[in-house]
């Protein structure tokens, strides 16, 4: 009678052990939602998949980038000589504040016309994050690329120019990725805009030309023009690589309107991004082409 009791008790606790593991099993399997650091996460790594698997795509657009630099600065020696060399300092800043805003502008805007043209639209817009907050950690995933293929682009100039800058990393990263906040800003609206009209390549590819003269803006004889995307963050950014003045040298007020620029873009291109979104679900038209 003990033996059975005995063996009894330990058949229990054994089912029972058995019901606990199970449990856990199935808890452990039950799937968990997902926050924004897994979204981060995906959208890195997915950025880092397409940089290593089309190698020849990336190292391409560093060659494009260095053509063109080498056109203006050979044409320009050859038509202003002596001048261009003693502006040459102000010249590779300007370059490479431009190519890490086009990188930044184009990461949203042609993105969301790639997509478009794909037919996977539909599949960012039923995301539990909602469309908007994935296009922006993908645009952000780009601006960060954007970095390391411009630091190589600024790199090969100061070589090829003999030129010396300031580059302390944190007062470059600071100020170059507040002032390409603004465009980022930009290219939210310029998504939106190609969420509802579809085909406006042309028009965008206009706009990464305008940045040129917002960065060489002359914000000192008219200070309008800070409130600008880019030109207050380019006379910063020249400051700092050509003269050395580091992040905490700068007036609180300059930083403080950097950011202020900054931050006023990008929720203003996201509203426009929301708006023109909504309008085209509205209009029935978000999964066309």
């Amino acid at each position: 009678m003990s033996g059975d009791a005995s063996a009894g008790t330990a058949s229990t606790a054994e089912s029972t052990a058995d019901g606990a593991s199970g449990d856990a099993t199935a808890v452990d399997d039950q799937p968990r939602p997902a926050t924004y650091y897994h979204l981060a996460r995906a959208v890195l790594y997915r950025e880092f998949l397409i940089f290593v698997r089309y190698p020849a795509n990336a190292i391409g657009g560093i060659v494009v980038s260095l053509f063109f630099f080498a056109a203006l600065f050979l044409g320009g020696q050859l038509l202003a000589g002596q001048a261009l060399t003693d502006s040459i300092e102000g010249i590779v800043v300007g370059y490479f504040l431009w190519t890490l805003s086009v990188g930044a502008y184009s990461s949203v805007s042609n993105d969301i016309g790639s997509e478009v043209q794909w037919g996977t639209l539909e599949r960012h817009i039923t995301t539990p994050f909602g469309f908007a907050p994935v296009a922006l950690l993908k645009g952000v995933a780009k601006v960060v690329r954007t970095f390391l293929t411009s630091a190589v682009i600024l790199a090969v100039m100061l070589l090829a120019t003999g030129t010396r800058l300031s580059l302390a990393p944190v007062t470059v990263v600071a100020i170059a990725g507040l002032s390409i906040t603004s465009v980022l800003g930009l290219g939210f609206a310029a998504g939106g805009v190609t969420v509802l009209y579809k085909r406006i390549g042309n028009w965008l590819n206009l706009l990464q030309f305008g940045f040129v003269a917002l960065i060489s803006a002359p914000v000192f004889d008219l200070p309008w023009t800070r409130v600008l995307p880019l030109a207050h963050g380019s006379a910063m950014l020249q400051r700092a690589m050509v003269d050395g003045v580091r992040l905490w040298e700068f007036p609180l007020v300059d930083l403080a309107l950097l950011v202020a620029v900054a931050v006023g873009y990008l929720i203003g291109g996201y509203l426009v991004f929301e708006y023109a979104t909504a309008r085209a679900r509205r209009l029935g038209v978000l999964g066309d082409y």
